[in-house]
């Protein structure tokens, strides 16, 4: 059996999203695209069941 190599865990670990991950074709680029695409829609969406201090019923 074969030993993986550390420091390429290391590498994918460290590893942000860049707005140039769009453009790119391989998988970690593209879920890291995805993921950023749908925090971001959650976060603008916001919290529908949060109270915002008005007195509607």
């Amino acid at each position: 059996m074969e030993k993986k190599n550390s420091t390429e865990n290391t590498e994918l670990a460290g590893r942000t999203y860049q707005a140039s991950d769009y453009q790119k074709i391989d998988p970690l680029s593209s879920g890291l695209a995805t993921t950023h695409e749908q925090v971001s829609d959650s976060y603008m969406e916001g919290d529908i069941s949060s109270d915002n201090g008005s007195s509607e019923g």
